[in-house]
């Protein structure tokens, strides 16, 4: 795969597992169970490919117990699997891009060799703290060129894939602004777990920071407001609209 086209980076929309938990995990006072997808993104540019988070490791394929009661992870479900069906060798992917360090967000980082992974500092320093049972260190602390950054970050320095922090979830949360031909997408990952989440302002139940968490959806609120398509982090419903591991056109995106 090679973006040859100059009206900006191109989205595929691919689904690295699924993970049962609480509703009330993903917006508070909610009862019952929900299975959601971990939900990852490739970008596709002229000056090389990246990918928005990686799902879950292939440590969960055939795992029954434990974490493995609540994880499904068909092996076709990989992030290397995944990128194969595609015709993408998950060598050539340069960038990971990880919205935070949990396990169903960077699971998939050790299958990519030759990827520099771009997390914000201040996440990078907590996913080694142990205050979190949701980091496993194994996931992300895999030898991988490590960018560090502080804040907004232009990913391809041409104004197309913006990097900015969305703090809350954990304290170094970031998303990505994408401008592409059809319109400009918000991968949101955990600051905006589903629709009603940003159309109700309601939170998890349980967060990093509330009020940090708040105002990243006062964020995206306003960006959606500007037009922006939101990719809500963990929406089943929302997720089943979305074409898999096609382009995306965001004109058709609701």
């Amino acid at each position: 795969m090679q973006n040859s086209q100059t009206g900006g980076p191109l989205i595929y929309a691919l689904t690295c597992g699924y993970i049962t938990l609480p509703t009330s995990y993903f917006i508070s006072g909610e009862e019952g169970k929900t299975r959601v997808p971990a939900c990852v993104f490739l970008i596709d540019h002229p000056r090389g490919l990246a990918l928005f988070d990686t799902g879950f490791s292939d440590r969960f394929i055939g795992m029954e117990k434990g974490l493995g009661k609540i994880v499904e992870m068909p092996d076709e479900h990989s992030i290397a699997q995944r990128l194969r069906a595609l015709d993408v060798d998950p060598d050539k992917i340069d960038w990971i891009i990880n919205s935070h360090l949990h396990l169903d967000h960077a699971g998939g980082n050790h299958m990519l060799p030759n990827a520099t992974v771009i997390v914000q500092s201040e996440e990078w320093d907590f996913g080694f703290s142990g205050e979190d049972g949701a980091y496993a260190k194994e996931d992300f602390d895999t030898g991988q060129p490590v960018k560090r950054i502080i804040g907004e970050h232009d990913l391809f320095g041409d104004g197309s894939v913006i990097l900015f922090p969305t703090p809350g979830h954990t304290p170094g949360h970031q998303s990505a602004r994408v401008r592409t031909a059809t319109g400009e997408a918000v991968l949101a990952g955990d600051c905006c777990n589903f629709r009603r989440s940003l159309d109700e302002m309601r939170l998890p139940e349980a967060v990093y920071n509330a009020d940090h968490y708040r105002g990243s959806l006062q964020k995206l609120s306003a960006l959606r407001r500007a037009g922006a398509k939101i990719f809500y982090g963990h929406d089943p419903d929302f997720w089943e609209t979305v074409p898999q591991a096609k382009e995306l056109d965001l004109r058709a995106v609701q």
